[in-house]
């Protein structure tokens, strides 16, 4: 079996020797390059083909999600961040895989194995699964703590500004996570969710009434602000 040909771009020296020291484990995984600068990568992969890169997303000259955006063909991508609330941008571009810092051994396996399945699996057999996959990975990554939570975005009913933290509330639990309401459509999409008072965001799908200064989500009574008014109304064709 020919070995995969990969790259690693991160701007931390640290991380590269972490993924070079991974990769050196795996018997079917080619390291062939690292780069600090994406743009030289770029540059690298004009002239070289490459099968998989192990990309991290929060650099700061050049995103890894830019970087993607200026490449002709697009390789197999296994995201490396520290930022969990970078999940759902990466399965919007079909990434083999998430890693987060620091990257354990048997967690860079498993996303290497799956790399290795993608290119051994059929084009039609991936085609077949695309729409199940899809939903499939409607989840986000949420840190608590020392625990990383995975949650579907449909089992999220609203979530509520905390101090420094937000809290996503569910019909099980609710989720403490250091996140910033300013950046919360980063994390949930925007299409299925809205904001309605500075304190505020909730799931369009689990809205029940929506009264002149409140709306009930779940049994719950949640704030509207005349601020949100007119953009939920927008949202919900109204």
């Amino acid at each position: 079996m020919k070995p995969l040909v990969c790259i690693a771009i991160d701007d931390e020296p640290k991380a590269l020797e972490v993924i070079a020291s991974h990769c050196e484990k795996v018997p079917f995984l080619n390291l062939k390059a690292r780069f600090r600068d994406p743009l030289e990568a770029v540059s690298y992969m004009k002239s070289e083909s490459v099968d998989l890169v192990f990309l991290d997303i929060n650099m700061p000259r050049v995103t890894g999600l830019q970087f993607l955006s200026l490449l002709r063909n697009q390789p197999m991508v296994v995201f490396v961040t520290a930022y969990s609330e970078y999940a759902v941008d990466s399965y919007e571009y079909e990434a083999i895989d998430y890693l987060l810092k620091p990257i354990a051994f048997d967690r860079f396996l498993k996303a290497a194995t799956k790399a290795l399945d993608r290119v051994q699996t059929p084009v039609s057999a991936i085609q077949e699964h695309a729409t199940v996959s899809k939903k499939e990975q409607q989840f986000l990554y949420l840190k608590s703590g020392p625990k990383l939570h995975k949650l579907s975005l449909s089992d999220i009913l609203y979530v509520e500004k905390d101090g420094n933290y937000l809290n996503f509330h569910t019909a099980e639990q609710k989720i403490l996570s250091r996140q910033n309401m300013k950046n919360i459509f980063q994390i949930l999409p925007e299409s299925e969710f809205a904001r309605v008072h500075r304190s505020f965001v909730i799931n369009l799908a689990h809205i029940s009434t929506i009264e002149n200064h409140q709306l009930m989500v779940a049994g719950q009574s949640i704030p509207l602000s005349s601020q949100y008014r007119e953009e939920l109304m927008e949202k919900i064709g109204q």
